[in-house]
């Protein structure tokens, strides 16, 4: 027998496991590039209806080749308040079933000489190149990404396998696979191991199936290494809900425990079957569909197991990880750096947070105008308050758009988060602008000067249709409407020509002695300030026509 290189099979199974994982990350991102509208609607049909969010978290898994990947995201929609619970229990669900479709490509091997690895990868990766390269249709371009991200996979897969070969030859090796399989809770404990270590139990199943096509795994161990991946999967969204709020702790519980409960489930019925019914097929080799096939039933029985048992989950999650979400004021509430698993997600949900912070920027403004004609100086202090908090909004939101556009992003989604930055500074300023207001009604407060009567109705006109184009362009950038973009912009105009003729009025007024001095300086300003928020609102309704 010749002498094991260990150097050459621990470089060469290294270097097949970094191309796998890359390939398999590279895959993903072009699904979601290639699928990113359809994803954005998938969070729409999220009902309290569980089987929905299966089919949700299975299909999103799919596309993003990480059951660990999409739990984050769940993670992320808890914690941002935009998931339940008993929808999260669904997803998770849902993820565990559609993490399954990459070992089946990996299967593709066994079934004809034509889809084998060393055949298949470098098909791929030419075409995919040469798309990427060429391609001037950005479909066909998200088509070369898949490809050549489908072809490193299984060129990490081939090499794996070629550097694992030289192992069948030795009996520690042998012996290795044979403990793991006699002793269920080793079997386990490998499997949870490497799959932590790694965080995906998609990569960990291709290293057993790596191995398998070898010719080193039995079928006891392969059984107890699968039930390990599912619980070691459940670190990723673990770590990554620390830091985050009570919910989203819940929803890596509850994770964690669903997938804890079907490997010990499991792990009784593969002792029984090796032990008493088929105790000859613990021992024979599994071949890479084989494992394909137990890694799909298990997953699949296991949600048909305990998805009757969603609402118990819930409960156990909820006695575990104790506590009450406490919502801070000027806090993100829809944004979380756990969506940029998936970007398409990230950015809608950046829109809502931009289009929230808009409508505590004209919430705002109302209570700006109230502290003026009402002269009030607890509303005064409020608009000051909430003013803070616009700018807090404004710092998280922007640090959140820096990270988010420096992940990959289709060129669609690049446009709408640099449109957001212009949003965001429009929002600002009209937070500002109210702000101003309320230091105009803290100074007729000081001085005692009061609005006549006919002052006072020209600047609730104004405010109202002022209130009414802001209103307007948030709504349809928030829908994306043309038509209500459209309305906003001549809410606009005729707001710069009432501000035109009430100015030419008040000034008529002040040589007729009807308006006090210092209110007629309060007067011109409030005017300004208006008009300038209505611009910002025309800001944001051109964006939406630029979008569309």
């Amino acid at each position: 027998m010749n002498q094991i290189n260990w150097l050459d099979i621990g470089l060469s199974f290294i270097g097949g496991l970094g191309l796998f994982l890359f390939g398999m990350e590279y895959m993903g991102e072009g699904l979601q590039k290639a699928a990113g509208p359809k994803m954005k609607k998938l969070l729409s049909i999220l009902t309290s209806n569980r089987l929905l969010g299966v089919l949700v978290g299975a299909g999103v898994t799919a596309l993003i080749q990480s059951s660990s990947a999409t739990t984050v995201m769940v993670v992320g929609f808890v914690n941002a308040s935009l998931m339940s619970l008993k929808q999260a229990v669904g997803v998770i669900m849902g993820a565990n079933i559609g993490t399954t479709i990459t070992a089946w490509i990996v299967s593709l091997g066994e079934w004809t000489s034509f889809l084998k690895p060393s055949v298949l990868a470098p098909l791929c990766i030419a075409v995919g190149i040469a798309l990427i390269m060429f391609a001037k249709k950005q479909g066909a371009k998200h088509t070369g990404i898949i490809l050549f991200g489908f072809g490193t996979l299984f060129l990490g897969l081939d090499m794996m396998s070629d550097a694992a070969k030289p192992l069948r030859e030795l009996e520690a090796v042998k012996n290795m696979f044979v403990v793991l399989g006699s002793n269920p809770i080793l079997g386990i404990l490998a499997g949870a191991g490497v799959t932590a270590i790694i965080q995906s139990s998609s990569a960990s199943v291709g290293i057993l199936q790596a191995l398998a096509l070898a010719g080193l795994v039995p079928w006891n161990s392969a059984i107890y290494i699968i039930l390990g991946q599912n619980i070691g999967t459940c670190i990723t969204a673990i770590l990554s809900s620390i830091g985050a709020n009570i919910n989203a702790k819940r929803a890596a519980a509850i994770h964690f425990i669903f997938n804890f409960l079907g490997s010990v489930i499991f792990g009784i019925l593969a002792i029984v079957i090796f032990t008493f019914i088929a105790p000859g097929l613990g021992s024979q080799m599994i071949d890479v569909t084989q494992i394909s096939i137990v890694h799909t039933i298990f997953n699949v029985v296991n949600t048909l197991l305990l998805f009757p048992f969603a609402g118990s989950l819930v409960y156990l999650a909820e006695h575990l990880v104790k506590g009450k979400n406490e919502a801070k004021p000027g806090e993100l509430q829809h944004l979380d750096e756990r969506l940029f698993e998936t970007p398409s997600f990230a950015v809608e949900n950046a829109v809502k947070e931009v289009v929230r912070m808009g409508e505590i920027a004209k919430n705002n403004m109302e209570v700006a105008m109230q502290a003026l004609f009402e002269k009030n100086r607890d509303k005064v202090q409020e608009v000051f308050d909430t003013e803070r908090e616009i700018n807090e909004l404004q710092n998280g939101i922007n640090q959140y758009l820096v990270k988010l556009s420096n992940i990959s992003l289709t060129e669609k989604e690049s446009l709408r988060v640099t449109n957001l930055f212009h949003i965001v500074s429009d929002i600002e300023r009209i937070g500002d602008h109210a702000d101003n207001i309320a230091e105009l009604a803290a100074t007729m407060i000081e001085d005692d000067s009061k609005f006549s009567d006919e002052a006072r109705k020209e600047l609730t006109r104004i405010n109202e249709m002022g209130i009414q184009c802001l209103e307007t362009a948030l709504k349809a950038y928030e829908v994306t409407d043309d038509r209500l973009a459209k309305k906003a912009m001549v809410l606009e105009d005729h707001v710069d020509k009432l501000e035109s003729n009430m100015r030419t009025n008040h000034i008529k007024r002040l040589v007729q002695k009807v308006c006090e001095p210092m209110a007629g300086i309060a007067f011109l300003d409030t005017l300004n300030n208006i008009e300038r928020i209505s611009d910002h609102a025309s800001n944001i309704a051109q964006v939406v026509l630029e979008e569309i």
